[in-house]
């Protein structure tokens, strides 16, 4: 298990508290420009490093049934989440607590894989891991916003938000400490890429009004693809 890795996922979350700190975004487009670029990377990535990888390692016709049920689960997780995910959230006094949890399963979900099933394939495993952390910011400003828009202590939202930030960590240890977690390897990623392909296509149609595609989000679609064509 390398530490970077853990490193990585931890500053993703600590740039999206400091760029809310530093810049209190009040513009909610700017932010979608994040997301929609993390979720062309995403889309890229799933297509172009890891469904490859998947179906080059296991031969089982039934692999897309998972892949299926990862795309079923995280809509699911995002009727409790609210769909924060992707950058919607609505001001309010409350958080519901289904909030936390399905952004934590989320969370946990997608460290699995790092943890274990791609130590031998060095470029799956930073693509998915660059993925995870160029979505995790963008989802981390809108989170700790959300926090503190609804009037939470900053303390109380930088604890939630901590939590957030180690879920994912938590992830990738608990593939790499339990090895009966390497037998399903293949299904646990097909699982993860079935939650990518939801997430990133539900950002690049909702992340404008409208769902139309303006020159800026098509220029940002183009160059989140491009990067992950090129790291190849």
């Amino acid at each position: 298990m390398e530490i970077a890795n853990i490193i990585y996922l931890f500053l993703s979350v600590a740039i999206g508290a400091i760029i809310v700190e530093v810049f209190k975004p009040t513009k909610s487009k700017n932010i979608q420009l994040l997301l929609t670029f993390s979720g062309a990377y995403l889309l890229a990535v799933s297509v172009m490093h890891l469904i490859p990888e998947l179906f080059n390692n296991n031969p089982s016709n039934n692999i897309g049934i998972f892949i299926l049920g990862g795309f079923l689960i995280q809509i699911l997780l995002e009727y409790f989440s609210k769909g924060i995910e992707h950058g919607h959230f609505h001001k309010q006094r409350v958080i519901p607590i289904t909030v936390m949890i399905s952004l934590c399963i989320h969370a946990l979900l997608e460290g699995i894989p790092l943890g274990g099933g791609l130590e031998h394939n060095h470029s799956a495993e930073q693509a998915l891991l660059t993925g995870i952390v160029l979505h995790k910011a963008p989802v981390s400003i809108v989170l700790f916003s959300f926090f503190l828009q609804s009037g939470m202590s900053k303390l109380k939202a930088y604890f939630f938000l901590l939590v957030f930030a180690i879920m994912t960590p938590l992830g990738v240890y608990s593939g790499h400490l339990f090895s009966e977690l390497a037998i399903y390897a293949n299904e646990i990623m097909a699982i993860v890429i079935g939650i990518f392909l939801h997430i990133s296509t539900t950002i690049l149609f909702e992340s404008t009004d409208g769902h139309r595609f303006s020159f800026q989000k098509i220029l940002t679609i183009i160059i989140g693809a491009c990067i992950a064509i090129l790291s190849l």
